[in-house]
């Protein structure tokens, strides 16, 4: 994958997240709709963090 898709998908996560976080604070605590969104926030995150060593090792080369 080159650096230039790894950027934009890295970007389109972090949105992703950024989203998610919005709904997380606006919701009711306690509900499905809510731990779901938080299920999906940690995937996220573990997504983000996987790009961004990607990204780095792809930069290093």
């Amino acid at each position: 994958m080159s650096i230039r898709m790894l950027a934009a998908e890295l970007y389109r996560v972090i949105r992703e997240i950024e989203k998610l976080e919005t709904e997380i604070k606006d919701s009711t605590p306690g509900r499905p709709e809510r731990e779901e969104r938080e299920t999906k926030l940690r995937e996220a995150i573990a997504e983000r963090d996987r790009l961004r060593k990607m990204l780095e090792g792809a930069k290093e080369t």
